[in-house]
């Protein structure tokens, strides 16, 4: 193999790729990098066995081949070098000679045919999505995935499809985050859902996706065959397996009414709940929520070898008083979600789940598109 190509599309190619390898690697293959020339261009390929990404990119082909290079020592390499306008590379005897202006290097690598094949789609995607959409929404719900090896299907993302949108859901058994995102649909789209209406996407694959979304993207396509799925951002492929499994039914434990509606100004809010934290133990912490008289919200918290602490925060609320009790993690992680200057959280009684929704200012209501579920610490 060898080629000429810029050093500004080996360098994205490289670490479009490379953050996909794990750290902990049982086949040393997993550790390299594939180089590879097809139909003219140089294809760059990286696995971890979950996940595969691979990117294409313009080059000079001189000499057909492949080769399989160590991810860290290429990118540190590359990496490091100055700007210049081109790079060269060439594949003799399992070594990778790179060339760029006076730097030089010669890169022990291992055969290509030990690299795992990633595979890649059959037929056409399904619908795109907005891809700024889905790098600004997506990870609201990353802290409410279950850390839990022994429930897979819960340790992913949930996608449940409709006509005209996608609702992701996370869960951790103590709180639940959906999303809801509007997509344009393919002509196959409809044949798809009729035969799968939902499916679980591992958390690390969504994690991959939005980090390879840059500002210039515009949108974001997605395939799904054999188990696996498929997300197209620019010239970038991300495919990753699918979680088998059958995730809970959780819409059941949302609450369909609320006894109390209140409307509080977020950062006051987080301020609020972050100091009452410092005052809990960290195993049980317990941050109180007591609603009272005059439009006000009372977050106290206190333990014996911490001390006590009370707050006192402006808000507008409809219904009835209440007292309910949250883990203070579990709660910031909540407000944290929330990127409007006010939001709404919604409640029944210190037994059943809480909601916090984001609050669109010009209709003065909670938006529907966001939902964060959190279960109460009961006494």
């Amino acid at each position: 193999m060898k080629l000429i190509c810029t050093q500004e599309n080996f360098k994205k190619a490289i670490f479009s790729t490379e953050r996909v390898i794990g750290k902990q690697i049982t086949l040393p293959i997993l550790e390299n990098i594939l180089l590879e020339t097809e139909k003219g261009m140089l294809k760059v390929s990286a696995t971890n066995l979950e996940i595969g990404v691979f990117i294409k990119i313009g080059a000079k082909i001189e000499k057909d081949g492949k080769i399989t290079i160590p991810a860290r020592i290429i990118s540190n390499f590359i990496n490091n070098l100055p700007s210049k306008e081109t790079v060269i590379l060439e594949a003799k005897d399992q070594n990778l000679i790179i060339i760029s202006d006076k730097y030089e290097a010669n890169i022990k690598g291992l055969s290509a045919q030990e690299f795992p094949i990633i595979p890649d789609m059959e037929d056409d995607f399904l619908f795109t999505l907005s891809a700024q959409e889905v790098k600004n929404v997506i990870p609201k719900i990353f802290t409410s995935v279950s850390l839990d090896t022994t429930r897979p299907e819960i340790s992913g993302v949930n996608i449940n499809f409709s006509q005209k949108n996608i609702t992701l859901a996370t869960t951790d058994s103590f709180r639940l985050s959906e999303i809801i995102i509007s997509i344009k649909q393919k002509e196959n789209y409809n044949l798809f859902i009729e035969k799968n209406p939902s499916l679980i996407v591992p958390i690390n694959t969504f994690s991959e996706v939005t980090r390879l979304i840059v500002s210039e993207t515009e949108e974001v396509k997605v395939g799904i065959e054999e188990n696996q799925i498929f997300f197209q951002i620019d010239n970038i492929r991300v495919v990753s397996r699918l979680i088998n499994g059958k995730y809970p039914e959780y819409r059941q434990i949302i609450p369909q009414k609320f006894e109390t509606t209140m409307i509080a100004d977020k950062e006051e809010l987080l301020r609020a709940v972050k100091i009452a934290s410092f005052f809990t133990n960290a195993k049980s912490g317990e941050v109180i929520f007591e609603i009272i008289a005059k439009n006000k919200l009372k977050i106290y918290s206190q333990s014996e070898d911490k001390g006590e602490n009370k707050t006192e925060i402006p808000v507008n609320y409809s219904g009835s008083e209440q007292k309910i009790i949250f883990n203070p993690r579990y709660i910031l992680d909540g407000i944290n979600s929330i990127n409007t200057p006010r939001l709404a959280l919604l409640m029944n009684n210190g037994e059943t789940p809480a909601v916090l929704k984001m609050f669109d200012e010009k209709k003065n209501e909670p938006l529907e598109n966001f939902t964060y579920v959190i279960m109460p610490i009961k006494k």
